[in-house]
């Protein structure tokens, strides 16, 4: 961890405080500019300290959206030139480039920052599917390569993420240069982790993003379950065990968001006995099953993946989360101001329950809520 712990420049190690989150997703497909979660994001700027922002978009990527897009950053010249050799003889490169970046007021020694669009080869999947091929290959990068780091690895999507304020680390990204269907951001105030740029938010593996505003008490649990799936935890956070967690339950599991919300989640032991019969039987069962995957402690998520978004808080509600709507957009975020500013005719607001999801896909309009839409309209 020297990389990080050289761009710690505040040396300030346990900070508490609350990260600033939001996510959108045009669930009839539409592209947005990056503007719009930037100038969310900015307006929380207290909840962040400038040791980490960053965004993932979707839909961004059209014309290579059937390769993987690894977004790359480097320690140096030689690092890179290791990491390029590595990833040509494990897959076709289609296109390398830099990704776009531009000289910001204080952005200090960024990292080589480089884009490759790949294909797997065929030959050395080994019976793997590409999605796991993949995984495979940004584990071995991370763990065995000096100065190296993957930082999304998905189709037609990206993160963009470093050490700085939401603005500085947009304007560096040249975020307004960039449409897509869903974004999420996130402005960080690290609490037991150093600020850097690989450990800023979102945390990325194959199209997945996760930002996370809030402490795992259980990570230590958490993190073995998740190696004995065969993820390599080498940041010592509880976003990336969340990250391989969200992976192995919805990917390689195949359970839906609703779920695996449960999941992370579950309901305490003793609300599971005032449920119906069938809904206490699921929830058991994902609990008996999955019980070293409950995040305990304050969190609220944002996850995203290529057709989907998922907001969800902790069960007894120890960080913010509000929701939000207008036509086919949905919105999640840290604070509903930030929300309105972006989209100042909201149809439906509300505050999701403990343990409650927020779900938006493509092709579906946005769910509100039964109990929001019984509520009396209110008067002035």
């Amino acid at each position: 961890m020297a990389w990080a712990e050289s761009e710690n420049r505040y040396r300030d190690e346990r900070v508490h405080d609350a990260c600033g989150l939001f996510g959108f997703i045009d669930t009839a497909g539409h592209a947005h500019p990056g503007s719009i979660a930037v100038e969310a994001l900015c307006s929380m700027r207290e909840r962040g300290n400038g040791l980490g922002a960053g965004y993932a978009a979707y839909g961004i990527y059209p014309e290579q959206a059937d390769h993987y897009c690894f977004h790359i950053m480097c320690q140096g010249r030689h690092a890179r030139q290791e990491l390029d050799e590595y990833l040509r003889r494990h897959f076709a490169v289609v296109h390398d480039e830099p990704i776009p970046t531009r000289e910001t007021r204080g952005i200090l020694d960024p990292p080589l920052l480089w884009r490759y669009f790949v294909v797997p080869l065929t030959a050395q999947m080994g019976g793997r599917s590409e999605a796991d091929y993949v995984v495979h290959h940004v584990m071995r990068i991370n763990t065995t390569l000096e100065g190296a780091f993957v930082v999304s690895s998905g189709k037609d999507m990206g993160i963009f993420k470093g050490v700085g304020h939401p603005d500085q680390i947009a304007e560096f990204y040249r975020i307004e240069e960039y449409e897509g269907y869903l974004w999420s951001a996130h402005n960080r105030f690290p609490t037991n982790t150093p600020g850097w740029w690989g450990g800023a938010h979102p945390f990325g593996l194959l199209d997945w993003s996760v930002v996370h505003n809030g402490e795992i008490s259980s990570y230590g649990i958490n993190r073995r379950y998740a190696e004995m799936h065969g993820y390599a935890c080498t940041m010592r956070t509880d976003t990336e065990v969340f990250t391989y967690a969200v992976d192995l339950l919805m990917r390689r599991h195949e359970l839906p968001a609703e779920l695996a919300a449960a999941v992370f989640a579950s309901p305490l032991w003793n609300e599971l006995e005032h449920l119906p019969p069938k809904r206490k039987a699921l929830l058991t069962a994902l609990r008996q099953t999955y019980g070293s995957l409950l995040m305990n402690g304050p969190f609220t998520i944002i996850v995203a993946r290529q057709g989907g978004m998922m907001g969800l808080g902790d069960r007894i509600r120890l960080r913010p989360l509000v929701a939000a709507c207008q036509g086919s957009v949905l919105y999640v975020s840290s604070e509903l101001a930030s929300i309105h500013l972006v989209a100042p005719e909201l149809e439906h607001s509300w505050m999701p329950e403990g343990g409650e999801p927020v779900i938006g896909r493509l092709g579906q309009a946005p769910r509100v809520p039964a109990r929001i839409l019984q509520e009396e309209p209110l008067h002035a």
